[in-house]
């Protein structure tokens, strides 16, 4: 125990329904960490917190990641999550989230190939495009040409029947807004898709590109300007001057190349799942932990959430 204030923050979140998190893990944890003070739990089986003061030299304000990694090293290989960050600086007011493969479970251009009987050619260069292997907008072009002539009806099919919710956002989504934090979905996929799914899960609004379309159905062409990464960026800096916020005061989630950039410039920028040069970029992963993840890890307790359904 350290006789002078705590000033960060490792909170530890594993899986809903697990039960890995024991006071002798939580302890041994703890000896990982410089000048740990007392932890507390924010969930009495998932999540937890331990407090900490850098060391002298770990600077003032470490690199979040490296003091992850410590922390990992003591979990010893557990499926855990670990974000570190600053005390005061936790809790957020903005949050921007990507849709596809983050705020959903899948690429929903992927699933509009599927209708034209071209999935895996689409899939495989989606997949160069999140990891950074190739740029996105002149991708992006090149999928939604093979779409051309495609039905838009098939939208609200896929989304019926294929699109699953990640376990959640929900939840997520109604906590921080009932703690007056505002949320935009921003994805470089198409207002098609984001408009339900921001409108169901209760995103105040919504940005994607917009598919052309003739006679109800898809010309095989997108609406310029791409929203890209930059554009992403873009949002998040606007947005953050709209409300009249501090860096530190926002949050960002995804998990392609194309969000890297939005990631970078929020005060926690989250990758979900990710590539592994996202995951290697964001202040912190989750690779175990649902979305709530990013409730503990603004110092929520599980009682304090507004829950609703995925």
């Amino acid at each position: 125990m350290t006789d002078t204030p705590e000033t960060h923050v490792a909170t530890l979140v594993a899986a809903p329904g697990s039960d890995l998190l024991s006071d002798a893990l939580i302890a041994r944890v703890a000896q990982a960490l410089p000048a740990a003070g007392a932890s507390r739990r924010l969930d009495p089986a998932i999540a937890v917190d331990i407090t900490f003061r850098p060391a002298i030299e770990d600077a003032a304000d470490p690199d979040p990641r490296v003091m992850a990694k410590r922390v990992h090293v003591a979990l010893d290989g557990l499926p855990v999550d670990v974000i570190v960050q600053r005390l005061a600086d936790r809790r957020k007011r903005l949050f921007l989230a990507d849709m596809d493969s983050t705020m959903i479970g899948q690429e929903c251009i992927d699933e509009l190939a599927d209708f034209v009987g071209l999935k895996d050619k689409v899939a495989t260069i989606t997949e160069r495009a999140m990891r950074g292997e190739i740029a996105f907008e002149p991708a992006l072009r090149e999928r939604v040409a093979l779409l051309a002539g495609l039905d838009v009806g098939v939208v609200d099919r896929i989304i019926a029947e294929r699109i699953t919710l990640t376990p959640g956002g929900g939840t997520l989504l109604a906590t921080m807004r009932a703690n007056g934090a505002y949320t935009c979905l921003v994805s470089g996929g198409f207002t098609l898709f984001t408009d339900k799914i921001a409108e169901t899960l209760g995103f105040h609004e919504n940005r994607a590109n917009r598919l052309i379309t003739e006679a109800g159905r898809l010309s095989g062409t997108v609406e310029e300007p791409i929203l890209g990464r930059e554009a992403k960026l873009a949002t998040l800096q606007e947005l953050r001057e709209k409300l009249g916020l501090a860096a530190h005061e926002v949050v960002a989630i995804g998990d392609g190349a194309n969000d890297l950039a939005m990631l970078g410039e929020a005060g926690l920028g989250v990758a979900f799942r990710a590539k592994p040069a996202v995951a290697a970029a964001a202040h912190a992963r989750l690779d175990h932990a649902d979305l709530t993840a990013l409730l503990f890890a603004q110092g929520y307790h599980s009682d304090e959430f507004t829950r609703r359904a995925d």
